[in-house]
Order: C-alpha cells, then structure tokens, then sequence
C-alpha cells in the first residue's frame, strides 16, 4: 500500500510536524540507524520514523533516518506483515481419520 492509498496520514496527531520537528533536532540532523560495525550511519536524515509500528507518536517512539534505511525498515515491516497474514490463512493440520489419543 502507497503513502497516498493509506489513511495513515488522518491518524497522525495534529502536532505531527512539531514533533517531527523535535526528532530531527534529537538527531541532530544525522540517520540514526545503527550499522552492523554499531557506529550511526553518516547520511543526513530525510524521514520520522516510528521505532515501533503504529499509532505511538511518543518522542521516545520515534527515529530520524535517511531515506535508504527509512525504506529498508518499511521493507522488512511490510515482509513481516505479510508473512503473519499468511500465516492466519494456514490451516492447522487435521487429526488423522481414526487415529485415538
């Protein structure tokens, strides 16, 4: 689902852009994404982003990313989404016909 199909823009608090605001300041201006050697990636942030998914817009919630590593988490979140929807489609296997427990 695009930004534009969603509705999650109607759910955003009225004070979104303050707080948006506020986390790129935390930031300092700089992803906060964590790289495999444990050091801050170098790019200049570009995206608020929800530590956790969902409607939580807590400061402590939220993240200041560069766009490349804003897309990889939205990447991975969608895949674990669709993974767990699977999921609930799978049937649990029947007991075998006659068989006693």
């Amino acid at each position: 689902m695009s930004w534009e199909d969603s509705d999650r823009r109607s759910r955003l608090p009225k004070d979104w852009p303050i707080l948006v605001a506020r986390c790129k300041k935390a930031a300092g201006g700089r992803c906060q994404w964590r790289l495999k050697s444990g050091k801050r990636c170098p790019r200049e942030g570009a995206d608020c982003d929800h530590k956790i998914p969902g409607d939580n817009h807590d400061p402590s919630n939220l993240q200041w990313l560069c766009a490349r590593h804003h897309a990889i988490k939205s990447s991975i979140e969608g895949r674990q989404a669709k993974r767990a929807k699977k999921a609930l489609r799978r049937r649990p296997p029947e007991p075998m016909p006659g068989r006693v427990r």
